[in-house]
């Protein structure tokens, strides 16, 4: 084995990013003990990837429990998909399915939107009026896109005039690919932005700087194009050795940075972007621009009283204990994926490993016995950084490098099997890990 890895061929790395997949799909082992007899109520609120997975683990965790799951979405999305349809490597329905499809039986969905949540009386009521009763509650609605918040911006501007948002989801990160593709025929200058709020998946903003910035070079237009990214925050990425390295690459590449500059709006007539700053107002110029809105709890939460009070308060993540995920005023909730006010983890590789140590407190507090699982904050961001090159960053709550496959994948590397395991493996391990069996 060490002999081939020192020594790849192609084929044998596509096997090794193979089973990296099925060992990521095993890491987190489903439990294959006797079912819990209960006749608890438990409510989910979120099909997306944290209630989805967790689902599947609780119908087999337990027998009897009456398990409800409220979401209106027909389609799941595969979000880990959406910079490579940006960026014009997979079509748009490459990161769409059907939420029906992913569901146990066992588990009834109620296909509406939560409208509010009681915590006192321990009830959801929905959008059509009803009114669900728990005994306990695992929110997972996902967070929402404020694009109202950038000035002069719709999301029916995306994909003309030079105008990309790919956050929204696949029908926009396809139109984004139409507006960057043309950045990288014609050249100018493409500005690539962040937002100042805790968002998911933060290294999206770069992968698509990155991959667009590659593509044009490809192309032959390298001279024709003048890429800068810009940002509220201090430094380019939240791990310090990381946001080294991403500044390294950005100066091998002639990629510009403007660090704290916050997008306020744009002017599409006039192609400028005006941005707040320390020392005041500043506007850029664009061809291309990628706007990336301010991110944040759903309103039914943000309502709900489940919010922290003193950190994160325009924002609404749910006030919870960063390692078991427990609501720290209502014993009986936890948080789950991108609303969990945690210092880190909206991503899917996050909510991989979220979903155990919820089911795991869950069915401790059903039997009344302590929870034996903790979340460490880890996080994984396949950091592409070219057409063909990916550093597989993976990192804890203290910015610690927590690679899974250490002496094999270096994680500050630009390498062909990171890439293979974001192109290739990673949707596997996702598919799986929808499953319960990640």
């Amino acid at each position: 084995m060490t002999k081939s890895i020192k020594n790849p061929t192609r084929r044998q790395l596509f096997g090794l990013a193979a089973s990296a997949g099925v060992a990521a799909a095993l890491g987190a082992h489903a439990s294959a003990s006797t079912p819990v007899p209960t006749k608890a109520r438990i409510v989910i609120i979120g099909a997306g990837a944290g209630g989805t997975a967790l689902a599947n683990r609780l119908v087999r965790r337990l027998e009897g429990a009456e398990i409800t799951l409220l979401d209106p979405r027909v389609q799941h999305l595969y979000q880990p998909g959406l910079t490579l349809v940006a960026a014009g490597l997979k079509p748009a329905d490459y990161v769409l399915s059907q939420t029906g499809d992913w569901l146990p039986d066992g588990v009834t969905l109620i296909p509406e939107k939560a409208a509010a949540i009681d915590p006192e009386a321990k009830t959801v009521a929905t959008e059509s009026g009803q009114s669900l009763a728990y005994d306990f509650l695992v929110v997972a609605p996902g967070l929402v896109l404020d694009h109202d918040a950038i000035e002069g911006f719709s999301l029916d501007m995306v994909g003309q005039n030079g105008i990309g948002a790919l956050y929204a989801g696949p029908e926009y990160a396809a139109r984004t690919w139409q507006a960057a593709s043309k950045f990288t025929e014609e050249g100018g200058v493409g500005l690539f932005t962040r937002p100042e709020t805790e968002m998911k998946c933060a290294g999206a903003p770069l992968k698509h700087t990155f991959l667009i910035d590659d593509i044009a070079k490809r192309a032959g237009n390298g001279g024709k194009i003048d890429v800068q990214y810009a940002a509220p925050q201090t430094s380019l990425f939240g791990v310090p050795i990381v946001a080294e390295k991403v500044r390294m690459l950005f100066g091998d590449r002639g990629i510009t940075s403007h660090m704290q500059h916050q997008l306020q709006g744009i002017d599409a007539d006039r192609r400028r972007a005006r941005f707040s700053t320390p020392d005041g107002s500043v506007e850029l110029d664009y061809d291309y621009i990628h706007v990336i809105p301010p991110q944040r709890a759903p309103e039914v939460v943000r309502q709900s009283g489940l919010s922290w009070a003193d950190k994160w308060t325009d924002q609404g993540w749910v006030e919870c204990d960063m390692a078991s995920l427990r609501h720290l005023r209502y014993p009986e909730i936890w948080a789950l994926g991108d609303v969990a006010g945690v210092p880190k983890g909206k991503t899917a590789a996050s909510v991989k490993w979220q979903v155990p140590v919820v089911e795991d407190g869950l069915v401790a507090a059903i039997t009344g016995t302590d929870p034996t699982q903790t979340y460490n904050g880890y996080t994984s961001c396949p950091m592409i950084t070219q057409i063909g090159r990916a550093m597989l960053v993976e990192f804890d709550y203290n910015d610690n490098l927590v690679p899974s496959f250490p002496g094999i994948i270096a994680p500050l590397e630009e390498l062909w099997i990171s890439w293979l395991m974001k192109e290739v493996a990673l949707k596997a391990t996702y598919n799986a890990m929808l499953r319960g069996r990640a």
